[in-house]
This record gives C-alpha cells, sequence and structure tokens, in this order.
C-alpha cells in the first residue's frame, strides 16, 4: 500500500476515534425527562408573568421561630428595662450585677428596684392578654376584655374598703384586698347569668359585668368623695403602676397567675370548638358549660392577681388579641400562646415609655397603655370596617 494510502487510512480512524467521544459526551450532556419538565414549568411561569416558587419552611417551624423571636424580644425588652430609669446604667454593667451583687449603687437599683418592676411588668402583661383572649372567645365578642366581669370594679372597691375602713396605705397590703374584691365581683356576675340559656349566656354575661361595673364605680366614687385621704391613696393605685410594688406584690401574684395560665393553655382546642357556636360545640360533644366555666376561673385568676398587684391597666388585653389575629390567624391554640410574650412585651413598652418621656420623674404605664392602645384600637375599627366594605 502506498504512503498516501495509509496516511488517509490513518486519518480515517483517527477521525472516528475523535468522533466517538463526542458522541458520548453529547449524549451525556442531554437532559433528563425530570430537567425538561423543570424548565419547562419554569419557562410556563416565566411567560405568565409569576415568579418562580422557592421552598418554605412548615409551618410549625415557622412558628415556632415566630415564637423564639419574640422571646428574644422579651429578653431585649427586660435588658433596656433594667437599665432605664432616672439614672441610666449601660447594658454591659447591667449585665455585670445580674450576675455578681457588688453592693455598688448601680447593683441596688437593678437587683432590687427595677428587677422585681420588670418581672411584673412580664407577668401581668402576659397575664392580662392571655385572660382578653380567653374572654373574646368565652363571650365571642371581639371587643371584650377581662375588665368586663366587673374585675376592675370589684378590686377598685375593694382597695377603697381596705383605706377606709382599715386603714391600709401600701401598696402591698392592697394586693389581697384587691384579688378578693376582683374574684368576689368575677363570681357574682358568673352566678347571675349561670341560669342563662345555652345561646344567651355570653349576652347576659356581658350585660351583668356592665351593670356591676357602674354599680361598684358609684360606690367607689362616694367613699373617696367624703374621704380625701383615702382618694389620695387610691388615686395612685387605679392609674395602673408598676413602681413601689415590692416583692411581695410579685410573690403573691405568680401563683395565681401561674394556676390561670395551666387553665387557659389546655383550654384551646375546647375553645376553638365553642367559637363555632354553643350547638355546633355540644354537637361535637363539647360539655360547653364546662368549658365556659373553666375559662372563667382562668380569667378571674389571670385577671384579677394582675389586677390586685398592678391596679387596672387598660386595652392589653383589648388590643394584644387583635394584633395576634392579624399576624398569625384565627387559631386559639397558637393566640393562647403567643399572647403570653405579647402581652409581656406591650406592657414592658409602656413602662420603658413613661420613663423616658419626662425624666426624672414618669408616667405610670396604665397611661402610657391607653396611649397606645387606644389609636391602635381606633386603626384595627377603620382597618376592619375597609375590609368588609
Amino acid at each position: 500500500m502506498s504512503r498516501y494510502g495509509s496516511n488517509a487510512i490513518d486519518h480515517i480512524s483517527g477521525s472516528a476515534h475523535s468522533a466517538q467521544p463526542e458522541t458520548e459526551r453529547a449524549e451525556t450532556e442531554q437532559p433528563t425527562a425530570g430537567q425538561q419538565q423543570t424548565a419547562q414549568q419554569q419557562a410556563g411561569r416565566a411567560a405568565e408573568g409569576k415568579p418562580e416558587q422557592r421552598p418554605q419552611l412548615p409551618r410549625g417551624a415557622r412558628l415556632f421561630l415566630a415564637l423564639v423571636l419574640c422571646l428574644g424580644v422579651v429578653a431585649l425588652l427586660v435588658l433596656v428595662s433594667l437599665g432605664v430609669g432616672a439614672r441610666s446604667i449601660p447594658p454591659g454593667t447591667v449585665a455585670h450585677v445580674l450576675v455578681h451583687d457588688d453592693g455598688s449603687p448601680e447593683a441596688i437599683i437593678v437587683r432590687r428596684l427595677r428587677m422585681p418592676r420588670t418581672v411584673l411588668a412580664v407577668v401581668v402583661g402576659a397575664a392580662l392578654a392571655l385572660a382578653g383572649v380567653v374572654m373574646q372567645a368565652v363571650t365571642r365578642n371581639p371587643l371584650a376584655e377581662p375588665g368586663l366581669v366587673g374585675v376592675n370594679a370589684g378590686a377598685s372597691f375593694a382597695v377603697v374598703i381596705a383605706i377606709t375602713g382599715f386603714g391600709v396605705t401600701g401598696a402591698s397590703g392592697y394586693v389581697w384586698f384587691a384579688f378578693a374584691g376582683a374574684i368576689l365581683a368575677a363570681l357574682l356576675v358568673y352566678t347571675l347569668t349561670s341560669g342563662a340559656a345555652r345561646g344567651h349566656h355570653h349576652t347576659r354575661l356581658v350585660l351583668a359585668g356592665a351593670a356591676l361595673s357602674a354599680s361598684l364605680g358609684a360606690c367607689t366614687g362616694i367613699l373617696t368623695m367624703f374621704d380625701t385621704e383615702a382618694f389620695d391613696s387610691y388615686r395612685f393605685w387605679v392609674v395602673g403602676a408598676l413602681e413601689n410594688r415590692g416583692t411581695e406584690a410579685l410573690t403573691a401574684t405568680v401563683p395565681f397567675v401561674a394556676a390561670g395560665t395551666l387553665i387557659a393553655l389546655a383550654l384551646g382546642p375546647a375553645l376553638n370548638a365553642l367559637a363555632l357556636g354553643d350547638e355546633t360545640g355540644a354537637a361535637l360533644g363539647l360539655r360547653v358549660s364546662r368549658v365556659r366555666a373553666a375559662g372563667f376561673l382562668s380569667i378571674m385568676l389571670l385577671c384579677g392577681a394582675s389586677t390586685a398587684a398592678a391596679g387596672p391597666i387598660a386595652f392589653v388585653g383589648l388590643v394584644v388579641p387583635h394584633v395576634l389575629r392579624l399576624l398569625i390567624g384565627p387559631d386559639l391554640r397558637r393566640l393562647l400562646v403567643f399572647s403570653l410574650p405579647g402581652g409581656a412585651v406591650l406592657l414592658l413598652v409602656s413602662d420603658i415609655a413613661g420613663r423616658v418621656i419626662a425624666p426624672p420623674g414618669e408616667i405610670e404605664a396604665g397611661i402610657v397603655t391607653a396611649f397606645i392602645g387606644a389609636p391602635v384600637l381606633l386603626w384595627l375599627v377603620v382597618r376592619r370596617r375597609e375590609v368588609a366594605a
């Protein structure tokens, strides 16, 4: 064979060898059926103008992360509350005196003055918000608040009786009188409405609570009108304040708040069924009267103890449930859990704002919550009207 023939054969064989890898590479680069389907879906979304969907966390994981975030906000506000006041203390110093009680003025301020006040704000705020959720669920009234059952009026009347009849002057002495008055007023309201028909119980509850609150308010006004010293002592308690309460008010409050919290959290599934109506709940096997009685007991414990410790503080039990419904939905099991940090955040913010607005004095937390809660409530009403329209 000639030299040219051998070169031609080598050229042909070389071309065949070089073409074989290219063919294999082209086969391997061909997309699979799954890749083709994904590409077609992406092209379809792009043609329709829809953004590409990204994988999301399960709803349970998102709610857990939201709860962790709320608890982190509460912890941050606690640290701020311990450092803010007539004498500002840096966060580093606050953390140091919390771990090491060196007897310095900063340690005395943080540990003996501001720590009980801050913890009381967390406990009272959480209790009022939780009581508000239960109250709105039991009455099926979105404008219901814990004070609607006469708790605030009963506690106020008992405090005036303690001042005028027993000479009690300290805030720590008001606790047990206020708690007894709140419980007795709530029990009286529940007794007056216990014989109502199934479908009208919540209506009579609201009416009886409003009537009793008006009556006790009138009696309180008469007593304070003729006793100026009682009025001077009473007016500092009735505005709702956290300062100068001491550890006695906190220790007297915590056991009742803990009991009311456990009862309320255990009622979550039953309150969801009750929200469908008394007849529907009974058809589902729910013992409506027992659920409503248990809910009322939790309201008495939560709101009675909170009012006894800090005085009547409005709007916490009304605003927090509404805001939480907008954020996490109407499921009462979630609302009951998230209301605890939600109420603590609102009352801590109100207490901190009251110390910052008018230094070196301060504005009581009950007044600040009214300033914050009233505009929020008006916004919720306007927003609901726009949604309904």
